[in-house]
């Protein structure tokens, strides 16, 4: 990865991965009373569906590829002069003009003052490889959000010529400088998007969306709770985009959050939103992506079975008549880490809730999360290891048999490689977590699940199984 490549990566403007905190319902007039916070507050059990706009899936894959949805960034002499060239394999098609030259996270435009831009977008957390294979829609598991964007920006600047490029550097630099605190993760490979969310929550103003350097309410903890970004293929079955019941209504709307890391205005959100409901209708044309390997079809026929029996009252199930119930379970009936759940549910967040029902993009209704978890749709889940909401369990082998999830662990990176036993990355158990490990490059590396909201307990259902019901329900699972 090129220096400038890292560099726009730890900008974190992947609020499409946000697991938590808004939703868009309609675009109105924002009231100026506050709301009672007992109401921000969502019962477990079904989510109902809500009505979605219609949109064009061919358009939308062209908006999300080409449109500027996030209007600050690089000014592009600055980051052609640290880049000089993109690698071949980062380049995707159906993008135009200067797009067609950009690494796929990467999108070109130019603003009202006749600067080219470069600037994140979605597909900076929402597409990953696998067998070198790029998959649109696939969360990036290999994200670094440890370090302090800021710095790295300050660094760019050095690269910037002449006034108008040092106005549009000094509008992304700002904006940077006031959320760095907020998104730096504990380990490589988690998402900070709540957090970042929040944090810029604490400088818009909710009803005219203007831009205080100063924060106007609490910014949010400075330790980013780690959410795993769910595959985009879901979001066709999900009445609920994210993992409580927050993102229910207008699923367009909220996919567009992206843009609040430069907004500076109601205009500018009311002109992404025309082309909103179009990205949306291409995310939820995605398929999942096939196992690209071998499979034993004796053994997943007999792992369907236990499927059916063990797991398909969650999860749902898969085949010519496909059901999904979207159904939130408590955290003490799942088990898993309660940190991101409760403190939704706790009151300590309510100031962003508030902040949205005042604002022209949702109501109490589509914020309020629940004190639980959706169990997510399987199509693909062979592909979108780590596992669980925080990404704890680094394969499926290890989610459903607990006795085998390391305490410690890190990606092993150099190369990177899918292990299609498992159904998970290539992975080390390590002796010891982030506390003993002195060198900062390496901690950063230590997936450890003593810290508060990096636990991987709980889904324990399949534990009480034998040996080989496991094996053939992970067999099973690579059919999905």
């Amino acid at each position: 990865m090129t220096r400038m490549s890292t560099l726009v990566s730890l900008i974190v403007v992947a609020v499409l991965a946000f697991a938590g905190a808004v939703w868009l319902i309609s675009w109105r007039e924002a009231p100026n009373t506050a709301i009672d916070a007992d109401q921000y507050r969502s019962p477990t059990g079904p989510v109902p569906a809500a009505p979605q706009r219609d949109g064009a899936p061919d358009a939308g894959r062209h908006a999300l590829l080409n449109a500027p949805y996030v209007s600050c960034g690089i000014p592009y002499g600055a980051y052609r002069r640290l880049n000089r060239q993109t690698e071949p394999d980062a380049l995707v098609t159906g993008r135009e003009g200067r797009n067609a030259e950009l690494p796929f996270a990467l999108t070109s435009h130019v603003n009202e003052d006749g600067v080219e831009i470069v600037s994140n977008n979605c597909l900076t957390c929402h597409a990953d490889r696998i067998n070198g294979e790029l998959i649109l829609g696939l969360g990036n598991a290999f994200g670094d959000f440890t370090q302090d964007p800021s710095r790295l920006v300050l660094q760019a600047g050095n690269y910037v010529q002449g006034k108008a490029e040092t106005k549009a550097w000094q509008h992304w630099a700002d904006r940077i400088d006031s959320i760095a605190p907020y998104v730096q993760t504990k380990t490589v490979g988690v998402n900070p998007a709540p957090n970042l969310t929040w944090a810029l929550m604490a400088h818009l103003d909710p009803e005219t969306l203007a831009w205080s350097q100063i924060p106007l309410i609490d910014p949010p903890p400075v330790d980013p709770l780690p959410i795993s970004v769910p595959p985009w293929w879901g979001m066709s079955k999900k009445n609920a985009m994210f993992y409580t019941t927050v993102g229910r209504g207008d699923h367009a709307r909220f996919m567009l959050l992206a843009s609040m890391l430069c907004i500076d205005g109601t205009k500018e959100v009311a002109e992404i939103d025309s082309y909103a409901a179009d990205i949306r209708a291409y995310i939820v044309s995605l398929e999942a992506p096939e196992f690209p390997f071998a499979i034993d079809t004796g053994l997943a026929a007999e792992g369907e079975g236990i499927f059916v029996r063990e797991c398909s009252a969650c999860h749902g199930s898969y085949g010519e008549e496909e059901t999904f119930p979207n159904r939130v379970y408590p955290v003490d009936e799942v088990g898993t880490d309660a940190a991101y759940a409760s403190d939704a549910t706790d009151g300590s967040r309510d100031r962003f809730f508030d902040w949205v029902a005042r604002s022209p993009y949702g109501d109490i209704h589509s914020t309020a999360p629940a004190p639980g978890y959706i169990a997510p749709p399987l199509d693909g889940v062979w592909a979108t290891a780590p596992y669980l909401h925080n990404g704890s369990v680094p394969s499926m082998a290890a989610l459903l048999f607990s006795d085998l999830r390391p305490k410690y662990w890190r990606h092993q990176t150099d190369p990177r490689r899918y292990d299609p036993d498992i159904l998970g990355w290539e992975h080390e158990a390590l002796n010891l977590g982030q506390g003993a490990e002195k060198d900062p490059e390496a901690r950063r590396q230590i997936y450890d699940t003593t810290l508060r909201g990096y636990g991987n307990a709980g889904h324990t259902y399949s534990d009480a199984l034998n040996d080989q019901a496991r094996a053939a329900l992970l067999e099973y699972l690579k059919t999905l």
